[in-house]
């Protein structure tokens, strides 16, 4: 059975594509950091705070009562593409076989055309996941994570730039004890303050959770479930731990999700998506995908991040 794909996708509806894309990945699918759509070019990103502005009071207007301060970051997403080369016979067969009812998923795309975008799709949301915590524009297909961000920045306050040591099981407490003890006053207790880890760090600390002794949680562990904990709704000193999957092992980060922002351009001119059937053109069984889209990440204000790494 010989497989055609007549469809190309550009303009609007590619716009949904680059949408499932991007934003399937972890941390932007789960809403973990402030997402900036339709950045045409570059946004700035602003951060308001004052000093003590309530004074006594007197009849008269008091000038120098107080001193806005405005600070700024630049969120400027970079161009990427995908140009791939798929033959349709190395797919085809997954495709017929998702068809017939052999496959544990549903809301399978009836098209063969769709089911390539969302293999493709899925690859991309998985570069995107990684570049997001610990990409390097140094690196073709990658932006500057947060990672990669935090250690350049001279501005990130000595205390709040922790150098530990790898994490298991049995210090796993300690270390995210000295990550939370180096939070700012005034961010600690915020609504939206959030403990972005390694999947090693979710690792060891579901484990100390289940039960290592020393870390004060008894031989039957947290809420008596041993080994059965669960890795939903992990909280330390009440903060939420979240994973941040795309990041190298040991990273642990702790910030307001809204001073964590991922820009992209998901409307603009610069995102294009097609797929094309080579059949017509050289009689080949290739089909091309054609990616193009911006992606990027910034905080705004890094005195108010803890960042630690080993």
């Amino acid at each position: 059975m010989s497989v055609s794909i007549t469809s190309t996708y550009a303009g609007e509806f590619s716009g949904k594509y680059i949408a499932a894309a991007l934003l399937s990945a972890d941390t932007l699918d789960k809403g973990l950091i402030t997402i900036m759509p339709n950045v045409k070019f570059k946004s700035v990103i602003k951060k308001a705070s004052t000093d003590d502005i309530v004074k006594d009071a007197t009849c008269d207007f008091q000038t120098g009562q107080g001193t806005l301060t405005l600070t700024e970051k630049i969120l400027q997403p970079e161009e990427f593409q995908v140009n791939l080369d798929i033959c349709k016979k190395d797919l085809h067969s997954d495709w017929e076989a998702a068809q017939m009812g052999y496959s544990a998923f549903d809301n399978l795309p009836t098209n063969f055309s769709d089911f390539v975008l969302a293999h493709v799709a899925a690859k991309v949301a998985d570069r995107t996941e990684k570049n997001i915590w610990s990409g390097s524009t140094a690196t073709s297909g990658q932006f500057d994570g947060f990672s990669t961000l935090l250690a350049a920045d001279t501005d990130l306050p000595a205390g709040q730039d922790i150098v530990g040591t790898a994490v298991t099981a049995a210090n796993v407490v300690d270390e995210l004890g000295d990550v939370v003890d180096a939070i700012p006053t005034a961010v600690y207790g915020s609504e939206d303050l959030v403990i972005y880890a390694a999947s090693n760090v979710i690792r060891a600390y579901t484990r100390a959770l289940g039960g290592f002794q020393s870390g004060g949680q008894g031989a039957a562990g947290y809420e008596n479930k041993g080994n059965n904990q669960s890795l939903g709704n992990l909280f330390f000193d009440g903060i939420p731990v979240v994973p941040a999957r795309g990041a190298a092992d040991d990273m642990i980060i702790a910030a307001e999700k809204s001073n964590l922002f991922f820009g992209t351009g998901i409307l603009n001119d610069l995102n294009e998506v097609r797929v094309i059937d080579m059949a017509e053109t050289d009689g080949s069984q290739n089909v091309r995908v054609v990616m193009r889209f911006t992606a990027g990440v910034q905080y705004a204000q890094v005195s108010d991040i803890v960042y630690r790494t080993v």
